[in-house]
């Protein structure tokens, strides 16, 4: 399960981004940040709580299903009284909820999270980075591991020379992710893969910002 992974901002970073606005309107989402435990219901009521000590009036806070689809509008539109009486929108969302959110109300939105990368759950509540979008898959060459996720290093010519008895230098608990490259690939007798130069990389491959068209659209 492929989710937008998030974080609470720091109370003093929040704290900052609120000042000058009293009345706000909070906005939680129902997938990836309830799954993280950064958005969901729960924490939109711990929010409203903090917002609460900290001297400000809650108009009103609400859950939308997907954030980021847009019908996310329609939702809102049920609290539009409260919505209305606020001065900013408090999003509890990763960074494509609260820019939906933000085109679709004439009002200032805060956002309470910082989203970190596109992670995959590993095990209950663990997730772990499987694709920083660069637009430079190597995954044919590596067997499906990604080196510029998996590797601390982002290193996609082989291991660096701290890698011992297959794990990361920085790292001890973790496999080394160009050890675990070698043995798929030996597995599969592919090993003349690793061989091929991947040359630096080439951060202009995708304009900014991003634009896709699906052909014949």
């Amino acid at each position: 399960m492929i989710r937008s992974i998030t974080q609470p901002k720091l109370d003093t970073a929040l704290e900052s981004l609120l000042e000058g606005y009293t009345r706000l309107f909070v906005v939680g989402c129902g997938t990836c940040v309830t799954l993280t435990q950064t958005g969901g219901a729960p924490q939109v009521a711990a929010m409203r709580e903090r917002l609460l000590s900290w001297g400000k009036m809650v108009t009103g806070s609400t859950v939308v299903p997907v954030a980021c689809d847009e019908l996310s509008h329609e939702i809102l539109e049920e609290h539009q009284g409260a919505v209305a009486s606020a001065e900013a929108l408090v999003i509890m969302t990763c960074a494509f909820g609260v820019q939906t959110i933000a085109g679709q109300f004439g009002k200032m939105v805060v956002p309470a999270l910082d989203t970190l990368f596109i992670g995959k759950e590993s095990a209950a509540g663990t997730f772990l980075e499987v694709c920083v979008q660069c637009g430079q898959c190597i995954l044919g060459e590596t067997g499906g591991i990604c080196p510029v996720t998996s590797c601390h290093k982002g290193l996609v010519n082989g291991p660096c020379g701290g890698t011992k008895a297959g794990k990361c230098e920085i790292d001890p608990n973790k496999d080394c992710a160009w050890t675990l490259i070698y043995n798929r690939l030996k597995s599969f007798d592919k090993l003349d893969l690793m061989r091929r130069y991947q040359p630096p990389r080439h951060h202009n491959v995708e304009p900014k910002p991003g634009r896709f068209q699906a052909p014949g659209t």
